[in-house]
């Protein structure tokens, strides 16, 4: 594998990609400069795309085109067979590696964000996330044969991964066993982390994909650069953050729903922590989410706050009209659904959302400093709890000794003072316990509102 050039996540993005380019054919217009790098199949290749995708955008102008004629088939079909131009076309691809990521970056995004075609996705993962060539690869059978401490837990929850699936069906299907190896051998490289259930519905997509080393070795990637390792560790910060960075999407982009979730106290995280932590894995049919994917394992997370704002946007108008147990079986058993027969019209929506990264870096900074707040001010609770257990103690033990025949009138004086001054230290202890308390409150009802006021543009 020595032809294929090293990839990272800072050199997928397009420089030429504007954070608010609003449409899918716009993401994807090529420069002269660009279209002197394609040959002339290339660039009609690239002509077919962009009509596809204005024939779409064109379909998708009601929003009821999306949400109403896409519901109508809920089955979920195996993958078409390819056809020989595709064959063609993705084996030049995975030959030139080097020379597609490097000279046609721009028709390479366009083609990913159409779908890798099932045969070829194995391949492509590991070369999309420079996984062909990782040394952990050698220490998998090492690792299998060690105990790891996480076993029972990973054994009780895989059963419950793709319990549809056939190839995950039975405790003792390959699919299980290999799912089982995978997870072990991580919780033993990483004993941070060790095991976090939602992980399992990754690793279990790459196992349906490719063979139990090179699933590993994809899943270490991503743990380690796609920021999911974030994700997982027990405190899971990151996904507070990115609960914090959709939630000022949603206020800024669809404040009117934003108002219906606070009216009914639908918490961003009680639908969308999901999306963040199985990249929408439990949420859509396999046929739909393998295409989300397919375009995280390029672009990063990026693509799971697209395609949630996209399902919100969509969904604005009738999730208005529900409370909060509706909207939560709204979420349930329809928003799965309605992109089954056209998950092309999906992704047209998620490229159609505002998406600006230096807002986001700049919400991360200002999380950051949040969480440091909450965090000194926890200190200072603490500080102050043990200061008034001891002062209840020094109480205690004076107003004994007062109450003591044996002590004499001058020092009985002194004690009342003493114990006069502990109850006011104490009195002044527990105000300043009650006010931190309540600005940590505070600092929880306002954070979001915070991104908002703050002239982050």
């Amino acid at each position: 594998m020595s032809a294929l050039a090293p990839l990272h996540l800072t050199d997928m993005a397009s420089p030429a990609l504007s954070p608010d380019d609003s449409s899918l054919s716009a993401a994807v217009s090529i420069s002269p400069s660009d279209s002197e790098n394609l040959s002339p199949d290339e660039l009609e290749l690239l002509s077919k795309l962009e009509e596809q995708n204005r024939l779409l955008e064109a379909d998708s102008k009601s929003l009821r085109s999306v949400s109403g004629s896409c519901r109508t088939n809920v089955t979920s079909p195996g993958p078409p067979p390819l056809d020989q131009d595709s064959w063609e076309l993705w084996g030049r691809i995975v030959t030139h590696w080097e020379e597609w990521t490097r000279r046609k970056e721009k028709l390479l995004k366009e083609l990913i964000r159409k779908g890798i075609p099932h045969h070829f996705r194995a391949i492509v993962w590991q070369m999309l996330c420079n996984a062909t060539d990782m040394p952990v690869k050698k220490q998998y059978a090492d690792l299998l044969k060690m105990s790891s401490p996480c076993e029972k837990l990973i054994r009780r929850d895989i059963a419950r991964t793709y319990p549809e699936h056939d190839f995950f069906r039975g405790q003792d299907s390959m699919g299980q066993e290999g799912l089982f190896n995978v997870m072990k051998a991580y919780s033993l490289i990483d004993r941070e982390v060790g095991y976090c259930q939602g992980s399992a519905f990754i690793v279990g997509l790459l196992l349906m994909q490719m063979p139990e080393e090179e699933a590993f070795c994809v899943f270490v990637r991503l743990m380690q650069e796609y920021r999911l390792r974030e994700l997982f560790k027990p405190s899971m910060a990151e996904l507070g953050l990115c609960i914090y960075q959709l939630e000022y999407m949603l206020q800024d982009q669809l404040p009117e729903l934003n108002l219906h979730f606070r009216s009914h106290c639908f918490h961003t995280s009680m639908y969308a922590s999901s999306w963040f932590l199985t990249l929408f894995l439990t949420t859509f049919p396999l046929s739909i989410a393998t295409r989300v994917f397919d375009i995280f394992i390029y672009e990063g997370l990026e693509v799971i706050f697209r395609v949630g704002m996209a399902l919100l946007t969509v969904n604005q108008t009738e999730l208005m009209q529900l409370d909060m147990e509706g909207m939560s079986q709204y979420f349930q058993k329809v928003i799965p659904h309605q992109f089954d027969s056209c998950p092309d019209k999906l992704i047209l929506k998620a490229y159609q959302v505002k998406y600006n990264p230096k807002r986001m870096k700049r919400l991360e900074k200002e999380y950051a400093a949040i969480k440091s707040k909450e965090m000194e001010e926890q200190i200072e609770i603490k500080r102050l709890r043990t200061e008034n257990r001891l002062l209840k103690q020094r109480i205690e033990t004076l107003e004994k000794l007062q109450n003591d025949p044996r002590v004499t009138e001058e020092l009985v004086s002194h004690l009342e003072s003493e114990l006069e001054q502990s109850r006011l230290r104490e009195a002044e202890t527990l105000g300043a316990l009650k006010e931190i308390q309540e600005k940590v409150v505070e600092l929880e009802k306002v954070s979001v509102q915070l991104a908002i006021q703050n002239d982050i543009s």
